[in-house]
Parts: structure tokens; sequence; C-alpha cells
């Protein structure tokens, strides 16, 4: 594959064959070298055979391979003759992060880590099917989650209105429909709220370790030397199934409409069209219902912490810096050539990052811009960014969302044998507790590209800029 350098930080994939667009990868020679590894390279190529693609088939610095698109993809289409691909958003749709400041100054706490860590696994359900956090939905209730996202967890108790200035969209993605998200889907939400999940997900307990921006993190509410709570999380089985179902639909919808694309994982109907519709008003939903999950872990966070440190809401000072969706397609208007134009832009893997005085983010944050949320893994650190003009003339606004895999599940299980990573994760200074020990293996630190050279890479792009970096000290996985 020929690749071509634009600068130490980007590279191009030229047009060929059916491409509409040429492929774009922002890495350093090092972490485009992990990306060889895998098929993820041809995945960029593969996604800009899309119709009514514009301007270039992106991956971040964390690319690694998925389901359709690359993991760490972005892709925009045109609202006029585009497609919205399923496999551009990912099964656990609205997967994302929301990030929450606290008031403890974490040498104050060093002893009580264990008992929030325990106090936080008790709480919160985690790992596969989990579920009991908040009494079993009922249709009405299953149809206002869907509809209302985030805002009917604050309408029953989990958290404040404000909340929901701080989290992306308001936490409610316009156009869903309960109709157009089917049975069985419902079902397998209808107990999941307030739960965690497997795999990557985790409830992270952080020190404010650096501050790189010292403007930014003073309005974004990071102090250096204090606690802060990271959820990572999406819409459970909910999610999953509603991306599952229009997979099929999609499918022979591809045969109907005769689009022709070289990797069948990237099934797609147009966006104007009865699938398409459909899709989007169900993805929206899982989105909603994601948004509302993340709200209720953040309110059962809050109070696991206030009863376990007996302390009062006004010393614990648990606020929201914000929450950030990275599994999502979304109409967003984007200039091109000149022109404005409505574009359907797919983040797969990538989080949004809007530049300063952005109308999109919360009115106390545009004179520094969005807050872009980068978990590492569970034994290395996570960074707060924000959002940049460049990123939004080049990437759609876009910016990568994690380390980015380089050994696969099977691969880090057969690494693991033999180890014990709860007590190598204390002698690093990480309380760590899991419903799996399976998990854990899976989520090996040294399964995952070094966030360091991620968010390096990211920064001396010009996407995003460092604003702080957090320390783990507890970890909840599934």
């Amino acid at each position: 594959m020929e690749l071509t350098r634009i600068h130490d930080y980007l590279w191009e994939i030229p047009r060929s064959g059916g491409m509409r667009v040429p492929g774009r990868i922002y890495a350093t020679r090092d972490l485009l070298a992990d990306a060889k590894i895998d098929e993820s390279l041809q995945q960029v190529c593969n996604v800009a055979h899309l119709p009514g693609i514009v301007k270039y088939s992106i991956a971040m610095p964390d690319i690694h391979w998925g389901y359709g698109f690359p993991i760490g993809g972005v892709a925009a289409t045109r609202k006029e003759d585009g497609v919205v691909s399923p496999g551009g958003v990912g099964y656990d749709i609205n997967c994302g992060v929301r990030l929450i400041a606290t008031s403890l100054v974490a040498g104050d706490f060093r002893d009580r880590i264990p008992d929030i860590v325990t106090a936080l696994h008790q709480r919160i359900p985690a790992g596969v099917g989990s579920s009991g956090a908040v009494k079993r939905l009922s249709e009405q209730d299953q149809r206002q989650v869907l509809e209302k996202g985030a805002r009917w967890a604050v309408e029953r108790g989990f958290g404040t209105t404000q909340h929901l200035e701080f989290t992306e969209e308001g936490g409610c993605l316009g156009g869903a429909d309960f109709d157009n998200v089917s049975e069985r889907a419902r079902e397998r939400g209808a107990t999941q709220i307030g739960t965690l999940g497997s795999g990557n997900h985790f409830i992270e307990v952080d020190v404010i370790d650096e501050i790189f921006d010292p403007e930014a993190a003073a309005i974004f509410g990071l102090q250096q030397g204090n606690l802060a709570i990271f959820i990572h999380c999406g819409s459970r089985g909910l999610g999953y199934q509603v991306c599952d179902d229009y997979l099929q639909v999609m499918g022979k919808a591809m045969r109907k409409y005769a689009i022709d694309l070289p990797d069948r994982q990237l099934a797609c109907a147009p966006l104007d069209s009865p699938e398409g519709e459909r899709y989007l008003s169900g993805m929206a939903g899982a989105a909603n219902y994601a948004w509302a999950n993340r709200q209720a872990i953040m309110a059962l966070a809050e109070q696991a912490l206030l009863e376990t440190l007996n302390i009062s809401p006004r010393t614990l000072g648990f606020r929201l810096v914000y929450d950030v969706c990275h599994n999502i397609a979304k109409f967003e208007r984007h200039t091109i050539e000149n022109r404005p134009q409505v574009l359907c832009v797919h983040r797969k893997g990538a989080t949004r990052a809007f530049p300063p005085y952005s109308p999109f983010i919360p009115e106390a944050y545009r004179s520094v811009g969005q807050p872009v949320l980068i978990p590492g893994d569970m034994g290395t650190g996570s960074y707060v960014l924000v959002g940049t003009e460049r990123a939004l003339d080049e990437t759609f606004g876009s910016s990568c969302h994690g380390a980015g895999r380089v050994m696969s599940r099977t691969q880090a299980l057969r690494r693991c044998e033999g180890r014990d990573l709860f007590r190598e994760m204390r002698e690093r200074g990480v309380t760590l507790m899991a419903t799996g020990r399976r998990t854990v293996a899976e989520e090996m630190p040294e399964a995952y590209k070094n966030i360091h050279r991620v968010v390096d890479a990211i920064e001396k792009a010009g996407i995003s800029n460092k604003v702080a970096r957090l320390r783990p000290v507890g970890v909840v996985k599934g």
C-alpha cells in the first residue's frame, strides 16, 4: 500500500481503484507501524469507497481493526447523496466517556482508595449481562429513555439539569423513534440502565497528575492533586441489538440500491432512504439510552463516595466536566470547498473536538474549546485535551478516543497466562476490582498502544491540545 508523508504526523493513501477520496492517517512512524499489524489501513481504503463521502477517509493515531470501519475512523457523507453505515458507528452505539471532577485532595484520601473502589464495585453492576441498578423499565419508561436520553435519568433523581449542559448534544440526540428499535433490543435494555457492562468499559478513580494548560484546566474545574472519576461505557445490549438488526436491513438495502463496496461489513443505505432513516432513528434511541445509562452511573457513583467517606456533597464537590461520545453518526454543518454543507459525520472510536467559540459546546467552555476525553489503559493514565480550529478544518472536528489496541483479546489472554494482574496493578499503585478475571486479562495494559505517544501525535498534528493528565489509582472492570 502506497503511503505519502504529508508531515511527520499525517500520512495519505492516494486514491486508487474505486476510492472516491484519499485516505488520511494521523500517526507517527511508530504508530503507523502498529497499524500495519492488522487490516485497519485497508479498512481506511475501503471506507473511501462510500457513496457521497467527502474530503478524506480519516484514521486517528489509535487506529485498529474494527467491523467495517477501523476503530479510530472518521468519515463524512453528503446529506443529499450520501449513505449511513452502521459499521461507521459500531456495535456499542454511543460508547463514550464521562469525566467528573471532585474537591477531594488525593493525598488526604490515599488510604481510602480501596474502600472507594469497593463501594463503586458494589453499587454499580458490571460484567456481561449485568443488571439491577435500576428497576426493570416499563414500556412507557423505555419509550422515554429512548426519546429523552439523559434527561429521563435526571427527571428520576439521577443528577441535575445542569449535567445536561455539560453533555454532548445535551444528552439527547434528536429524531429517535421508539418504534424503530426492535422488541428484542428493548428487552435487552429493560434492566441495564445504571450498569457498566464488560470489555474495555470501566469506572476509574484518578489523580489529576499534571496540568499543561492552566487556563483551560481552571475553566474545566480540574485542580492538580485532586481526585476525579472517569466513566466509560455505552448502550449495553440494546445498542448491540440495534446495530445487529440494522446490519441485516442494510445488507438488503445494498442490493436494492445497487451499492457496490469492497467489504460487506460496510453495509449501508442512502441517508434519504426508508432504511437509512429508520437506522438513524433507531441509532439515536440507542445513543440516548447510553446517555441515560452514564447519567445514572454518575449518580450512583456520587452516592457511593458520599456514603463511604461519610462526607457532605459540598465537601465532595462532585461536578461533571463533560460527557462525550465516540461511536455515533450525526448530521453536522461543515465547510467543504468554501461552501457550508450538511454532512452525516461517522465517528467510530473517535471523539468530537470542536474549537473555541463553537456554539455547540457549553457556554462556560467557549473561550477555550470543547473538552476531549482520552482514556488510556488501566495502568498508565488518561488525558483531557481541547478541540482546535485545525480539527474543524481537517477532521470534521474529530480527535482520537483512547490508546487503541495492539493485541487482540485472544492474544492478551495467552500473554496473561500465569500472571496475577491484580497484584501487578497493586504494585503500580492501582486498586483493581472486576467481576471476571478474563476481562482483566483481555484488558492488560500491554494490549494497548502507549497513550502518551497517541496523545503526543494528535497534539503535534494540531488536532487537539493537552490540558491535563490523569493517573489511575482505582479501577472497576466488568
